[in-house]
């Protein structure tokens, strides 16, 4: 069944070794709290004062796999940050099924708010200097692929209801693919929709979600689900 089929994969996943930070391209990892973390990755700086725009970053993995840490995504953050010029900060939050949704949810908000606690001068914990020194506050993005863009979605709409730290502005959100679904099949999608591996992963990621699999976490047109109007940031 599909619990085994992801239990299998999960597994094998898992003997994936993480790679570690490589400092000739300025990767590090951090501790946010004890259930988030993060690797940073900082380009090249034309001058030490330099401020860079701000990606936060969600990875991908239906909920339940990969990592900020591994190899897939330790090259992808690499490559972005250099063509980009942006200060990475690539989020590992908890995962299905030790952790099911909304945990992941609030893992990373809570990281962005942390970044975004950098604008201050004065803080009630201790500063990442690469975020303090070279953040630039007015070029805060969000992105994430697959499950990741779904939590891009959800942290915009966060923002559109609640202030960041400083009343930091969310510039843009980056959605690669994202994972929504929802009872209703759309163009070419399978009439019995149960059946699809999407609607399987999404409530086994979520078993609890009110509405099912039309839960505005998933489905952002389900009837009811906040307006679209009120995403907090400025371009999609």
């Amino acid at each position: 069944g599909p619990v085994s089929f992801i239990k299998v994969y999960t597994e094998r996943l898992l003997g994936t070794p993480h790679v570690p930070p490589s400092p000739d391209v300025y990767s590090k990892d951090t501790i946010i709290s004890p259930n988030v973390s993060a690797r940073l990755f900082l380009p090249k700086l034309s001058h030490h004062a330099q401020k860079l725009p701000v990606l936060v970053y969600y990875h991908g993995g239906g909920f339940c796999l990969e990592s900020a840490f591994s190899s897939q995504y330790h090259r992808y953050m690499n490559i972005l940050s250099a063509k980009a010029g942006a200060l990475v900060v690539s989020v590992e939050y908890r995962l299905a099924p030790e952790h099911h949704l909304p945990a992941a949810y609030h893992d990373s908000w809570h990281a962005l708010k942390w970044v975004c606690s950098h604008v201050h001068d004065k803080t009630h914990f201790k500063k990442d200097q690469w975020i303090a020194n070279h953040a630039d506050f007015n070029r805060v993005f969000i992105g994430g692929d697959s499950a990741g863009g779904n939590i891009t979605h959800n942290m915009a709409m966060h923002a559109g209801s609640e202030y960041l730290p400083g009343n930091v502005k969310i510039s843009g959100a980056i959605l690669s693919y994202p994972h929504f679904w929802g009872s209703k099949p759309i163009g070419k999608e399978p009439a019995d929709m149960k059946q699809h591996i999407a609607y399987k992963l999404s409530l086994f990621a979520y078993p609890s979600a009110p509405g099912g699999i039309d839960n505005p976490s998933f489905n952002p047109l389900a009837d009811g689900a906040p307006s679209l109007s009120g995403l907090g940031c400025s371009r999609l």
